[in-house]
């Protein structure tokens, strides 16, 4: 059940942007590794649907252009990306990267699938946060000239912080 509703979550947001991903796939982002997600979150009530939903919006954006202040549907930062995945899933979290830093649930034990792992910055606001989507993976909207994608957790984070579809 969770595979059909995380593949209708794609195709629905996909169905807009055909032409836009038949350029990334050419390009050789369709051999990025599968992504697991587990069936269930430790965030309360539907936390677990919600981060699916989050998951799927952060990495149907892959590809899409970095800019300062962005939030979508075009280009993001850091957290316009992150902002915008979950509150694609219904949540609402703050905008900024220290303000979800400072105000969301900080992450006890292993890092689940919609977490949110926020690193020290040099850019305007002093801090970077990305999305865990899989295993030892993110998915980010790093910098300029840099397209939002997936990569490894880096090390060196300096919290992370659980949204919850309850608050």
């Amino acid at each position: 059940m969770a595979v059909l509703v995380v593949v209708t979550v794609l195709t629905t947001l996909a169905a807009p942007h055909t032409r836009t991903l038949r350029g990334l796939v050419a390009s050789g982002l369709a051999d990025l590794p599968a992504i697991s997600l587990p069936a269930r979150s430790p965030a309360g009530g539907d936390g677990g649907r919600a981060a699916r939903a989050a998951v799927a919006f952060a990495l149907a954006q892959r590809g899409k252009p970095y800019r300062w202040g962005a939030q979508g549907p075009h280009a993001f930062d850091c957290s316009g990306l992150t902002w915008a995945a979950w509150r694609a899933a219904g949540v609402a979290i703050p905008r900024t990267a220290a303000g979800q830093l400072a105000d969301l649930p900080r992450v006890r034990g292993r890092l689940q699938p919609g977490d949110l792992v926020i690193y020290a910055s040099r850019g305007p606001s002093r801090r970077h946060v990305a999305m865990v989507v899989g295993q030892d993976r993110m998915v980010e909207a790093l910098g300029r000239g840099i397209p939002v994608r997936s990569t490894s957790i880096r090390s060196g984070w300096l919290g992370a912080v659980r949204p919850r579809a309850d608050r």
